[in-house]
């Protein structure tokens, strides 16, 4: 059994699961710890200054339309078939992703949380009437929040158009409120002395400004965490984990077809992609990665930091994120 197997069972098993970041052979020891039990998580560190939680979720999948969406049923009708009715990831009884995105803001208020993350696919495509509905429930809320884009929540499918181009348009036409004047591809709070940082990639890539920007983070030498709505490439997990997959490509994309976009490229990743997977996991400050998009609860140990991926919102799963300070 390898280390990553070895972390994954002991993450499984009943009752929380820490342990210390551990290390290759000939670094230094990295301070802090992590720990995962259920769908909480902690992270200890001496350079965190304050006890704060925050909420993270992904994978919604809002339907919610109206009649000004009826133009666009020929690039809407399957997803907005895909969630309506749901299995609570707990209890099991049937929901809907209305009422556990209403419920993990419920949730969050309760909690205290000092964010609310909504990383990715919040929606199953770009319904203005979704988008509205989610701004509201937001604003009642009361609480601070930030928002990237999954690769559903821009997409319609068999729209014409490069899934950079569909993006970009979709972005402005429909999702900017949610950005908060944030850039859309980029974002950073900073909450007891913690860097929580966001970055679309929900086309499977990185852009040279968003490798510039998670730089500069790093550069800062303040604790951070890294939240993606596509998880980064672990060894032994599928092409789904497709940021900096190795095999990521045309090769094996097969569900192009059915989702009705743009083939991924030939030439599989460009060379920013795999400098910023390369420059992720050797971050010294970096405390882990959280993600979405599998829709499956899972952890990774990659070069000694944890990748958290959440079980899907549309089945009322989030994670409980917490920052507990550490003696030296």
């Amino acid at each position: 059994m390898n280390r990553r197997d070895l972390f994954a069972l002991l993450a499984a098993a009943a009752g929380a699961s820490g342990f210390r970041f551990p290390q290759q052979a000939g670094t230094l020891a990295q301070p802090g710890s992590f720990s995962l039990d259920g769908h909480r998580v902690r992270f200890y560190h001496p350079g965190i200054r304050e006890c704060f939680s925050i909420i993270m979720l992904a994978d919604t999948h809002l339907f919610r339309d109206d009649e000004r969406g009826e133009a666009f049923k020929p690039y809407s009708g399957r997803m907005a078939k895909a969630y309506n009715r749901t299995k609570h990831f707990l209890t099991k009884e049937d929901t809907d992703p209305e009422a556990c995105f209403e419920k993990t803001l419920q949730i969050a208020q309760q909690e205290q949380a000092r964010l609310v993350a909504l990383v990715g696919d919040i929606f199953s495509f770009p319904s203005e009437a979704a988008i509205e509905w989610a701004s509201q429930k937001l604003k009642a809320a009361g609480l601070p929040y930030l928002y990237v884009a999954g690769n559903h929540d821009w997409h319609y499918e068999g729209m014409e158009g490069s899934l950079a181009s569909l993006r970009a348009t979709w972005i402005s036409k429909r999702l900017l409120p949610l950005y908060q004047q944030d850039d859309p591809m980029m974002c950073v709070r900073e909450i007891g002395g913690v860097r929580l940082v966001a970055l679309d990639n929900s086309n499977y890539q990185i852009t040279e400004a968003q490798l510039a920007f998670f730089r500069a983070q790093v550069a800062t030498g303040q604790p951070m965490v890294l939240m993606v709505h596509i998880p980064l490439y672990a060894p032994g997990r599928p092409v789904g984990f497709g940021c900096g997959h190795p095999d990521w490509g045309a090769k094996t994309d097969k569900s192009y077809q059915l989702e009705r976009r743009e083939r991924w490229p030939e030439a599989g990743h460009t060379e920013t992609t795999m400098a910023f997977y390369r420059e992720v996991w050797s971050a010294p400050n970096l405390l882990g990665v959280l993600a979405g998009h599998i829709h499956q609860q899972s952890l990774d140990i990659i070069n000694g930091l944890p990748q958290v991926v959440t079980y899907a919102n549309a089945n009322g799963a989030y994670l409980k994120v917490e920052f507990v300070p550490q003696k030296a």
